[in-house]
C-alpha cells in the first residue's frame, strides 16, 4: 500500500491487517513444493494432521486435513525426509504461517529405503517377524484365498499355475494393488478372510496367498505398510507372499509364513503336482503289497518249521485218545477193586459188632448186680450202725429215754437221707454209662452206613452175603435200606472177579 507524502500513515485494525497479511502469502505462495524433515507428527482426534517441517535453517508448521490425510501413500513419522506439496497460509490467531499439505512423499529412494529398514527394524523388535511365529502350509489346502487385483495377469497365472499341477476352489478379494487405498484394502482383505467362520455360506480358505507383479519401491510401498505387515503377522489362516518378482523385497515377506519369489512360484508353493502325487501313492501301494507278500512268506516258513518240529496233530491226538481210553479202564478197574475191599472190611465190622440187644441185656444184668451189691452194703452198713447203737445205749443208760429216742431218729433220719443221695447219684452214673455205650453201638452200627446209600445183602435167616460168590443166580435175597427191607432174587450167570492189570511202571524224575 502506497503513502502519500506529508499525510499520516493508513491506520489498520488488528484483524484487518491479519486479513490482508493471509491474502498477501496465500496470493504470492498458492502453491509451493518443500521439502524437509517430519518432526512431532501428531494425529489428532478430528483426523486432522498436525505437524513441522525442518532443516538446519528453519522451521515450518504445516497441517494435513483428514481428507487428504486419508489418501497419502505413506505413514509420517518423525525425521522422515519428505517433499510436501501445498499451499501457504497464515493463521491470524497465533500470528503465525502454516502450510497447509496437499500431498506428500519421500524425498528421494535413499530416504524411503532408511524409513523401510527403520520400519523393519521396529516391527521386527516387536517380535512379528520371529520365525517361531510361522504357521507350517496346509498340504492340500481344499480353498485358496488369493488377494490382488482382479484384472491384472497375477490372477490368471496363478488359477493356471493351479490347473496344471492340483485344480483347488479359489476365493479372490479383489483389491488395489497400487496407490493410496492399497495398503488399506490388502489389510482389509487379510482380516476379512480370518473373520469368515468355519462352515458358512462362503467358505473360509485353508490358505491365503497375497500376490503383485513386479514394480519399482514407490509401486510395492502398500505391502511395506505397517497395517499390511500387522496383518499378515497376525493371520490365523497360513498366508504366502508373493509380491515383485524374484529381487523384489517389501516387509510382508518377513511377516508372511512363506514368501514366494513370484506368484506362479506361490502357487507352486501351495499344492502338489497331482500326477506326482498318484505315483507316489501307487508305487507305495506296489511296495506295501511287495512287503506284506515277503512278510506272509516269512511267516508261512516259519510255522512250516514249527510243524515240522511238532509232528503230525492227528498222529498226536491218536495217540493222546488212546492212552485216555487205557486210563479210564484202569479207573473202572480200581474203583471195582476200592469198593470191594470197602465192602468186604464194613461186613467184617458188622460181624464184629455185637447187637445193642445184646449189650443192653448185659447192662441190665450189671446193673442188677451192682444194685444187689449196693442194698447188701447199705444193710451191712445198718446193722453196724444198730450194733454201735446198742454200745452207745448203754453208755448212755444215763441218758433219759426221751432224749436218747430223740437222738437216735434224728441220726435214722439222716442216715436214711445220705442213703437215698448215694442211690440216686449212683442210678444217674449207671444211666450216663448206659447211654454212651448206646451211642457207641449207633456210631459202631451199619444202620448209620445204610443211610448214606448202602445196602445190606442177607439170605433169608438174616445171614449177611459178604462175598460176590456167594450171589448164586436164582437164589433168594433181602436187601435191607435204612427204612426198610425188600426182597428180591439174584439173576445172571455167576460173576467172576476181573484180574486188574499190572500199573504200569513209574519212570524216575531224575
Amino acid at each position: 500500500m502506497t503513502q502519500v507524502s506529508g499525510s499520516t500513515p493508513h491506520e489498520f485494525t488488528v484483524g484487518d491487517l491479519a486479513r490482508a497479511l493471509k491474502r498477501s502469502v496465500e496470493e504470492s505462495f498458492g502453491h509451493v513444493r518443500v521439502r524437509g524433515e517430519l518432526s512431532q507428527p501428531k494425529r489428532h482426534s478430528s483426523g486432522h494432521l498436525y505437524l513441522r517441517l525442518k532443516d538446519e535453517t528453519a522451521v515450518l508448521e504445516a497441517v494435513c486435513w483428514r481428507p487428504v490425510v486419508q489418501k497419502l501413500g505413506l505413514v509420517p513419522e518423525d525425521g522422515m525426509d519428505v517433499v510436501v506439496t501445498g499451499r501457504l497460509t497464515t493463521y491470524p490467531s497465533r500470528s503465525q504461517y502454516q502450510l497447509v499439505i496437499e500431498s506428500m512423499t519421500l524425498a528421494g529412494e535413499g530416504a524411503l529405503l532408511k524409513m523401510l529398514e527403520e520400519r523393519k527394524r521396529r516391527l521386527a523388535a516387536e517380535g512379528l517377524f520371529d520365525p517361531a511365529r510361522k504357521q507350517k502350509l496346509p498340504f492340500l489346502p481344499a480353498v485358496i484365498g488369493v488377494i490382488t487385483s482382479p484384472t491384472g495377469a497375477v490372477i490368471r497365472d496363478i488359477l493356471h499355475r493351479l490347473a496344471d499341477r492340483f485344480p483347488r476352489r479359489v476365493l479372490l478379494w479383489p483389491v488395489a494393488v497400487q496407490g493410496e487405498q492399497a495398503a488399506i484394502q490388502v489389510a482389509a482383505a487379510i482380516v476379512g478372510f480370518n473373520s469368515l467362520s468355519a462352515g458358512g455360506s462362503v467358505p473360509r480358505p485353508d490358505l491365503l496367498i497375497v500376490a503383485r507383479g513386479g514394480g519399482s519401491l514407490e509401486d510395492l510401498m502398500p505391502f511395506n505398510d505397517e497395517r499390511v505387515v500387522r496383518a499378515a503377522a497376525a493371520s490365523v489362516i497360513p498366508l504366502i507372499s508373493a509380491v515383485g518378482h524374484e529381487t523384489d523385497t517389501t516387509l510382508i515377506d518377513f511377516a508372511a509364513d512363506l514368501r514366494a519369489p513370484t506368484p506362479t512360484a506361490a502357487a507352486e508353493l501351495a499344492v502338489p503336482v497331482r500326477a506326482e502325487l498318484l505315483a507316489l501313492v501307487l508305487d507305495l501301494e506296489r511296495r506295501r503289497l511287495r512287503g506284506f507278500d515277503r512278510w506272509l512268506g516269512e511267516r508261512r516258513s516259519w510255522v512250516e518249521g514249527l510243524a515240522r518240529g511238532l509232528g503230525d496233530p492227528r498222529r498226536l491226538i491218536e495217540e493222546r485218545g488212546q492212552r485216555l481210553d487205557e486210563r479210564g479202564e484202569r479207573l473202572d478197574w480200581v474203583m471195582a477193586a476200592l469198593l470191594e475191599r470197602g465192602r468186604t472190611r464194613l461186613g467184617r465190622l458188622a460181624a464184629a459188632i455185637r447187637h445193642p440187644r445184646d449189650l443192653l441185656a448185659e447192662a441190665t444184668v450189671r446193673l442188677a448186680a451192682e444194685s444187689r451189691a449196693l442194698g447188701a452194703g447199705l444193710r451191712q452198713a445198718v446193722r453196724g450202725g444198730a450194733g454201735r447203737l446198742e454200745s452207745a445205749q448203754s453208755r448212755l443208760a444215763a441218758v433219759p429215754l426221751s432224749r436218747r429216742l430223740d437222738d437216735h431218729r434224728r441220726r435214722l433220719e439222716e442216715l436214711g437221707e445220705r442213703l437215698r443221695r448215694i442211690q440216686v447219684q449212683a442210678v444217674s452214673q449207671r444211666q450216663e454209662r448206659l447211654a454212651a455205650v448206646g451211642q457207641l453201638l449207633l456210631s459202631y452200627s451199619y444202620k448209620s452206613v445204610l443211610a448214606r446209600g448202602f445196602v445190606l445183602v442177607t439170605e433169608s435167616g438174616h445171614h449177611p452175603l459178604t462175598s460176590v460168590s456167594e450171589a448164586t443166580p436164582g437164589r433168594d435175597v433181602i436187601l435191607t435200606f435204612h427204612d426198610g427191607e425188600v426182597a428180591a432174587l439174584v439173576a445172571g450167570s455167576s460173576p467172576r472177579r476181573k484180574r486188574l492189570p499190572p500199573a504200569p511202571e513209574q519212570g524216575r524224575l531224575f
